[in-house]
């Protein structure tokens, strides 16, 4: 089907006027697909004002046009959602008011803190016909609401394609001179038809609709909630991003300081070399000519599948090889089927000649029991019949490189990083040219000859690659992790929702068999990074905006709203000013490069973090330089800041106490404290190699000081004082050392939060030698100066006498 055909058909009639005219659009490109009204025979003379009149067309008057009207349009859904909300405020503080006596002493409700006016109190008595016809009103506007919401997804996604679309038919027909793609790509950053994201719309709507049923059901107020609407505790959340390539390197060191990478061996999961290579991955996707599974992944379609096979390595390895289906239910959802199948049987499973009865006969041998057959049976019968039903074929490939992080046997975090994505055409839709032999179910040619990225003998036009890595976030449960979201809100990653390989591999592919494109195509061919400043922003007005719409659905439900929005200063990927130190910092863990023997770098300076991992937000050089910790102290702590303590997060903290708000209290005991103590070896080991350190000093002064005395003699008083001295620093040194380490030992095992760090006695030490060295000097100065006295006279021309009596020498 034609595109222009498939856009008349996706045209919601009350916006028709403010559609892409496409046609209009083709005229312009001189460009028909009607054979009953042919262009004329100078189509071909293709002039400046023609390419003028085009681009001003497509640019300046369309796509303003679509721009704007998506903005107008979603401004105008946000203000009546905002209207519906005030129409149920009358109900839902009435609830309130009943939830008053209920609350906690102390507390403020939300009632209170709106305090309606006396007119809005009033609303409040409303009769139950009245409350009823207002809540049915409501029901009603919000049905229209939420499918406006839906078409202007729809209008947004063809209208995309449709410039997209007319463009390729520009550059293609009159591109000799002047390309528009990379223009396009930059008008649409400008006016963006790709970044409209309703979750937030949908969210508020998904409340108020809970409210208006669970009220018009006659629920009471303590059963009115919101929570059958979220999801279970035990679900996964996945995110998608992108990663430019210079930032790889910084993203896995900061993930390697939390997760493992884990180690896939190919022959057996006992087993792991920590020297093999990340694995490579290889999919084969399944479509028909149509590419109906494609457009309904991109549509999001209700209930929309797709299926692939998979395997690790190379296929000449005989690795094992799985079926896969994943259908896509109502709130992203997905259920998956799989099962392993043999190479030799593939074609014949396709082909519907084969169901697997050897492998069930083996089963039923090995007396598995009876759920575990009737899965693997009704796997089989599923994906046999989803490919005899949509007609698949193989269509396209991907092969990638897959570094996963893990903590083994502990799922609640679960983090994927592919690099070298490759998409390869696999189909065989051109019967002159076919890419794959129509009666094999995979390409002889790359298989056979065992190609590896990046695949330099496949023919351009049937291979795109990838230009960025992928990094996929799984977190278990609803538990929030700071790391994680400072991650994800940095501007190290690009999110990407929705993202699929075979969605983008198809878009790129086969763009001239399919008619509708991922919203995420424009941003291909673009620079992702950004700068520090600018991803920290655009983070803190995310949080702005997640606050609102918190509070407006909290309202509904009585809940007091919680202040959400919490401006980050020291974010430690997200916030700017600490990038640069995360870069070096992570690199230098990540290398091995750490040598550190000063106490304070190995011991954290916070007795918090001493049972886990340090997190990068203790380094507070953000805060350092956003807030001047010592631009309020006097006295000697402004001329000495470091007196009491040498850590960066002790100065910090002696300066930027946290205050905490109104109506919470200090637990007393913190879950940090809870538990059995779990020290890390580095920890235990760095307060053991600073008390070897200390002993080695002490050690050193005490053979000095044995030596000076036995070298003294017994006349050489001065020397034999000194080495006096010398024993007792090496003595304190000793008890010093003995001291700190069993005091350090116990801070680790109360996790105190007092620092680590102590310069009492290195600069007892320091200053005990440096005196020492001096009155060393001195005395030795002075006794040269006695001996040269005393020997300046015993050489003097006059000589006197025991007895009294003067003798002149004469020469």
């Amino acid at each position: 089907m034609r595109f222009g055909t498939t856009l008349r058909k996706s045209i919601y009639p009350p916006w028709k006027a403010y559609y892409v005219d496409y046609e209009k659009l083709k005229k312009l490109l001189k460009d028909s697909d009607d054979s009953a009204s042919p262009i004329d025979e100078d189509d071909d003379k293709w002039t400046d004002e023609d390419e003028t009149a085009f681009v001003d067309e497509l640019i300046h008057v369309q796509l303003e046009k679509v721009h704007r009207f998506q903005s107008e349009v979603a401004q105008k859904l946000r203000d009546r959602t905002t209207a519906c909300e005030k129409k149920l405020e009358p109900l839902a503080v009435g609830i309130k008011g009943d939830q008053q006596q209920q609350k906690d002493d102390g507390a403020q409700t939300y009632a209170e803190a709106a305090k309606p006016e006396p007119a809005a109190t009033a609303k409040q008595e409303l009769k139950p016909e009245e409350r009823e016809k207002l809540l049915k009103e409501v029901l009603a506007e919000l049905d229209d609401i939420t499918k406006e919401v839906n078409e202007l997804e729809k209008y947004s996604r063809i209208n995309y394609t449709a410039f997209f679309k007319a463009t390729k038919k520009h550059d293609r027909k009159r591109g000799g001179a002047y390309r528009l793609r990379a223009f396009l790509e930059t008008r649409l950053a400008a006016h963006p038809l790709n970044k409209e994201d309703h979750s937030p719309l949908l969210f508020r709507l998904s409340a108020m609709y809970s409210f208006v049923r669970q009220s018009l059901e006659g629920k009471t107020s303590e059963a009115l909630s919101f929570a059958e609407s979220t999801t279970g505790g035990e679900s996964f959340t996945s995110h998608k991003f992108w990663i430019h390539k210079d930032n790889i390197l910084e993203v896995k060191t900061v993930i390697l300081r939390r997760l493992p990478v884990l180690v896939y061996n190919p022959q057996t999961s006992k087993v792991a070399e920590g020297s093999q290579r990340d694995p490579t991955l290889t999919s084969i996707y399944f479509d028909n000519p149509k590419f109906s599974l494609y457009t309904d992944k991109v549509n999001h379609t209700p209930n929309a599948g797709s299926l692939r096979l998979r395997w690790y390595g190379q296929l000449a390895e005989k690795p094992e090889i799985v079926f896969e289906k994943k259908e896509i239910k109502d709130g992203d959802a997905s259920e998956e089927q799989r099962f392993p199948i043999k190479e030799k049987y593939i074609e014949q499973f396709i082909e519907g000649k084969y169901k697997m009865e050897k492998t069930i006969q083996k089963m039923e041998y090995q007396k598995k029991d009876a759920e575990t057959i009737e899965g693997f049976k009704k796997a089989v019968d599923d994906i046999q019949s989803f490919i005899k039903k949509n007609e698949l074929q193989p269509v396209l490939r991907a092969n990638y490189t897959r570094t996963a992080f893990q903590i083994p046997g502990d799922d609640r975090v679960r983090i994927s990083l592919d690099t070298n994505l490759a998409t390869i055409r696999e189909d065989s839709l051109d019967h002159d040219r076919p890419c794959r032999d129509p009666e094999d179910w995979h390409r002889r040619d790359i298989d056979g000859s065992q190609m590896e990225y990046p695949f330099k003998a496949i023919r351009k036009g049937e291979i795109n690659r990838f230009p960025y890595a992928l990094l996929e976030i799984k977190t278990k449960g609803m538990k929030k992790y700071e790391w994680i979201e400072d991650l994800m809100n940095s501007h190290l990653v690009k999110e990407t929702p929705r993202f699929s390989k075979f969605v983008h591999g198809v878009a790129m592919l086969f763009d001239d068999n399919v008619n509708t494109f991922p919203f995420w195509l424009s941003d291909i061919d673009t620079d992702i990074r950004q700068e520090p400043q600018q991803a920290f922003e655009e983070e803190q007005e995310r949080k702005k905006k997640a606050a609102e719409d918190d509070f407006a659905v909290g309202s509904l439900f009585g809940a007091k709203a919680s202040p959400s929005y919490r401006p980050s200063v020291t974010s430690p990927v997200g916030s700017p000013v600490v990038s640069k130190s995360l870069t070096k910092r992570a690199t230098s863990n990540a290398s091995g490069l750490q040598t550190s023997q000063n106490v304070s770098d190995d011991i954290p300076s916070n007795g918090k973090k001493a049972t886990e991992e340090p997190d990068s937000d203790e380094d507070d050089e953000g805060t350092a330089l956003l807030k001047n910790p010592f631009s309020q102290s006097t006295g000697l702590r402004s001329l000495f800041p470091s007196f009491t303590s040498n850590s960066k997060y002790a100065r910090a903290k002696q300066q930027d106490r946290i205050q905490l708000p109104p109506g919470v209290r200090d637990p007393g005991v913190w879950i940090k404290d809870q538990g059995p103590v779990r020290v890390e070896a580095k920890v235990w080991l760095a307060n053991q190699r600073t008390y070897i350190k200390w002993q080695h000093v002490s050690v050193l002064l005490a053979s000095l000081s044995l030596g000076l005395y036995n070298a003294a003699g017994e006349d050489n008083n001065i020397a034999r004082s000194l080495a006096v001295v010398y024993t007792l620093i090496a003595a304190f040194t000793l008890a010093w050392g003995w001291g700190m380490y069993m005091w350090r030992m116990k801070l680790i095992k109360q996790r105190s939060g007092t620092d680590f760090d102590n310069v009492v006695g290195p600069m007892v030490v320091c200053v005990g030698l440096a005196v020492a060295l001096v009155l060393n000097f001195a005395f030795k100065y002075n006794a040269i100066v006695n001996d040269k006295n005393r020997h300046a006279g015993h050489s003097s021309p006059n000589a006197t006498l025991s007895g009294g009596e003067r003798i002149e020498l004469v020469r």
